[in-house]
């Protein structure tokens, strides 16, 4: 797969970046293009649109398991195998990913060349990018929808999440903001319940320590 751009952001580990496009919804990353597609013109007429597909490589898999027909969505607590077509697994004969997010820039002229600004990605940092198509909202938008077997997860209630005053004054606001989003999701395993267990993320280049007891994330000092 040719890779045209890469994604930056402070989503710097797979652990907690936000396991949906749109989780994390104040998120910000920005779209860099690789030099040989550093050119404003294909960029025309993309600044009319309010969202853009992002077609993306899980590139951290590379050389691990094979793809493979049924696989343990760790939503459904990791005992349940579903049919890959039925899931967003990584372990699939492609391995790319599809994410829409909300385009809030085109930049035609920075020192990387143009560059998109985009929020609520749910990549982690560095994730190549082979695609951009623009969302089309008469075609792409489906009212009657049905969400399968993660219906029952849209209906759970976001966690409570608890952060240090110190970390507040680190972050800048839209970055905290993001931060407190993608704890809110619980990033962490189904299965996983221990109250004392600590969990790492790397965010915005710091390592963050946090535990989650019933429904409430509290960011360790």
């Amino acid at each position: 797969m040719l890779t045209i751009a890469r994604i930056r952001n402070d989503f710097q580990s797979k652990f907690g970046v936000p396991r949906q496009s749109g989780i994390a919804g104040s998120a910000v990353s920005t779209v860099v293009f690789e030099p040989a597609f550093r050119q404003a013109e294909a960029l025309r007429g993309l600044e009319g649109f309010s969202h853009v597909w992002l077609l993306w490589e899980f590139s951290e898999l590379k050389g691990e398991e094979e793809w493979r027909p049924t696989v343990r969505p760790p939503r459904l607590g990791g005992n349940q195998r579903m049919g890959v077509f039925a899931t967003r697994s990584p372990f699939r004969p492609n391995r790319i990913g599809l994410s829409s997010v909300r385009l809030l820039k085109v930049e035609l002229s920075s020192p990387d060349g143009p560059l998109l600004r985009v929020a609520g990605a749910d990549l982690m940092d560095g994730t190549p990018i082979i695609d951009i198509k623009p969302y089309l909202p008469y075609t792409d938008c489906h009212e009657d929808a049905t969400g399968g077997f993660t219906d029952a997860e849209t209906r759970e209630k976001p966690l409570e999440v608890i952060l240090p005053d110190a970390l507040r004054q680190q972050l800048s606001p839209v970055q905290f903001t993001a931060l407190r989003e993608a704890l809110a999701a619980d990033p962490r395993p189904r299965y996983h319940r221990d109250p004392s267990r600590v969990y790492t993320m790397l965010y915005a280049g710091r390592e963050l320590r946090f535990r989650v007891d019933g429904t409430v994330a509290t960011v360790l000092p």
